[in-house]
């Protein structure tokens, strides 16, 4: 079928609209009609040679949709479902058994691939060029940068009908990560600390986070005043404009030592190597924001040896099958406010939406398509 969608060429180029062939469902997929999806920094990563998505190809890995047809085999989902369609894995490897689907051996081909994962057209494209030319699609499994997408059906998430379905495209990465690294992450207990460093869409999706778990200090951290007054909204106990003030010793200072988990969700190395610096004994260093490729980090080996932890997070860990409903659940409640962030653009104001989010404007842009 043909669809309108939003084309990088290569390294660095520009996201060009274009009519292009989409394959139709095959065993395990569903056609999703996309009604909005979530533009995130890793998006602007991969269309600057950072992610290994073969280029020319779609990007968008934030989409929430309706089902449009199914595949063969697929029978939890039916034609109108609304769904949000989460991220693909193999469900066959070790970490899949054990329900960490973020952490599958093949995520890599998974998320970045440029094609099918599985199924009886496991390494062929369903996205092609109107003269026939392959492109890379399946990003994150849906590639929603695209008025409909080809997603592995175990992949995507039901979701109520009752909730405005261009709200939730950002449960499927962004919102997630922040949130699920908190809950699944951190764990904090009664009485902890919590630092985050970056209140963008992931450092705030944190701070909800932190506000609905046991921890007594939540701490946010960034340059822009705005977003710091939003995480007070939001839970934050404490902010520091780290503009003004060095943020190892505010952190000290509000905490009466040195912190029990601090995330970074920058990817900034030099940001992280000054976050390592607030975690206290026995305390943890969530890496979160995604750094350049390649990037590398120093930390003070005789410290690290006091029982500092340094650990990464994947999309918030667990699965999108059990991280997506419970932060609806939590929304719908009132505790997990995430439509603060969001902000609305067209299909074609793709450029502004990108333009706002680099610089700060925006702290999560959605692109409405249907």
């Amino acid at each position: 079928m043909k669809v309108d969608a939003l084309i990088v060429e290569g390294k660095n180029e520009p996201f060009v609209r274009e009519q292009i062939e989409l394959d139709a469902p095959g065993r395990g997929e569903i056609l999703v009609k996309v009604v909005a999806t979530g533009v995130c920094h890793t998006d602007l990563n991969t269309q600057s040679g950072d992610m290994p998505l073969p280029l020319p190809g779609v990007l968008g890995h934030e989409g929430a949709g309706i089902v449009e047809a199914l595949g063969d085999g697929v029978d939890h989902l039916a034609v109108g479902d609304h769904v949000v369609m989460g991220w693909p894995y193999c469900g066959q490897c070790r970490n899949c058994l054990r329900g960490e689907h973020r952490y599958c051996e093949r995520i890599g081909e998974a998320l970045c691939g440029g094609h099918r994962l599985s199924g009886p057209k496991a390494g062929e494209s369903g996205y092609r060029r109107a003269d026939g030319t392959a492109l890379s699609g399946h990003f994150f499994g849906q590639s929603s940068f695209a008025e409909y997408s080809l997603a592995p059906a175990s992949a995507v998430v039901k979701v109520d009908k009752a909730i405005p379905l261009n709200l939730l495209g950002p449960l499927a990465c962004g919102i997630t990560t922040g949130a699920g690294a908190v809950f699944n992450t951190a764990d904090p207990q009664v009485g902890e600390s919590v630092v985050i460093f970056g209140a963008g869409a992931v450092g705030l999706a944190a701070v909800m986070a932190a506000k609905n778990t046991p921890a007594t200090t939540i701490v946010a951290i960034d340059l822009h005043d705005s977003r710091l007054d939003l995480a007070m909204e939001l839970g934050a106990t404490h902010v520091i404009n780290s503009g003004r003030v060095d943020p190892v010793e505010g952190v000290l200072q509000i905490c009466g030592g040195a912190a029990d988990y601090v995330l970074d969700c920058t990817g900034v190395v030099p940001v992280i190597e000054q976050a390592a610096e607030a975690v206290g004994m026995l305390g943890t260093l969530i890496l979160i924001g995604g750094a350049p490729a390649e990037a590398r980090f120093s930390l003070d080996h005789q410290r690290t040896l006091f029982g500092r932890r340094i650990v990464g997070t994947l999309g918030g860990s667990a699965s999108s099958e059990r991280l997506i409903p419970a932060l609806i659940h939590l929304y719908r409640q009132g505790r997990f406010p995430f439509d603060r962030l969001v902000k609305f653009y067209d299909f074609d104001q793709i450029d502004q939406a990108v333009a706002d989010s680099k610089s700060g404007e925006t702290i999560k842009a959605v692109l409405n398509i249907a």
